[in-house]
């Protein structure tokens, strides 16, 4: 019994959506502070808070919406639907999350704090009502992609840049109209019991929603590739531009195609090889144009 609530609470954390949580080292890389040991310390310990947040928040929302969860044919199986933790259960480990989470954000430079302070109000904003709201739920969930990026880089004492939370925030955008979109085809009749936000939605809605986040995430990476104070120091940086266009291309295909997993798109970034390949692909290559490596091959002569 021990052992099945111990397996319930990692579950109801969520560990596998913790990959949302590496937008906080995106500041790491595209201010090369990836050499400064000063800075990986402080990222990781970012990072780390933004886990147990994020995860606190999770289970709060998981106990909130146990009874709609139950008409979901994948939510079904969350450890408080499906019986494995009990609620009360359930809240004093959220709580704990939170004290924990709060104790480490504390001790984070001052902006980075008020950025998780933020966060946390706009997670209890959402789950008081902002899911019920057509866009503002998808505008709120990508808010939380926008903000890990800012505490990464308020954690490391360096400037939020305007083209990260630009990039990142368009992103975020397409990722959570995707979600909303296969939420929407997976769960039919039944969409507005359990998420009543999808009744306002059509399909040709969300379809130009996704579509429309999709053409600004390619605009506002290409444009920051090339014009930005970044790459202007960096020219090479814009090598990284296709492969953006790319891994946007293939999630839309994914999406379209309704492939399994849309609705967990923190798992498509362990799932698909391509997305896996293309990821692993631009970070190197981003570091290597931060390092000015790449430069060393004449292509700062195309500007």
């Amino acid at each position: 019994m021990l052992l099945m609530s111990l397996r319930g609470l990692v579950r109801l954390a969520r560990p596998h959506h913790w990959t949302k949580n590496l937008l906080v080292l995106a500041g790491l890389l595209f201010t090369g502070s990836f050499q400064n040991p000063e800075a990986w310390r402080a990222s990781v310990s970012a990072f780390a808070t933004m886990c147990l947040i994020s995860s606190a928040f999770y289970a709060w929302n998981d106990v909130r919406d146990a009874e709609r969860d139950l008409a979901h044919p994948r939510k079904r199986n969350r450890p408080i639907p499906s019986g494995e933790v009990s609620p009360r259960l359930a809240v004093a480990f959220a709580s704990a999350l939170l004290v924990v989470g709060a104790l480490l954000a504390v001790q984070l430079r001052p902006a980075a704090f008020g950025l998780i302070a933020l966060y946390a109000g706009i997670q209890l904003a959402y789950n008081a009502g902002l899911k019920a709201v057509p866009v503002l739920d998808a505008c709120a969930v990508g808010s939380g992609f926008v903000l890990r990026a800012a505490v990464g880089a308020a954690a490391m004492g360096v400037a939020v840049s305007g083209w990260l939370l630009l990039c990142t925030g368009a992103l975020a955008l397409l990722v959570s109209f995707g979600k909303r979109r296969a939420e929407f085809h997976a769960l039919g009749e039944q969409r507005s019991d359990v998420r009543p936000s999808l009744s306002a939605y059509t399909k040709e809605s969300l379809d130009g929603l996704v579509t429309l986040a999709a053409s600004a995430s390619v605009l506002c990476y290409g444009l920051y590739a090339i014009e930005s104070h970044t790459a202007r120091n960096h020219p090479s940086l814009f090598l990284t531009a296709p492969l953006v266009a790319y891994g946007v291309m293939r999630y839309l295909l994914l999406v379209f195609q309704g492939a399994e997993g849309i609705g967990e798109p923190d798992l498509l970034l362990i799932r698909d090889r391509h997305l896996v390949a293309t990821v692993a692909l631009f970070c190197v290559l981003a570091a290597l144009a931060m390092m000015d490596v790449v430069p060393s091959l004449g292509i700062e002569r195309l500007q």
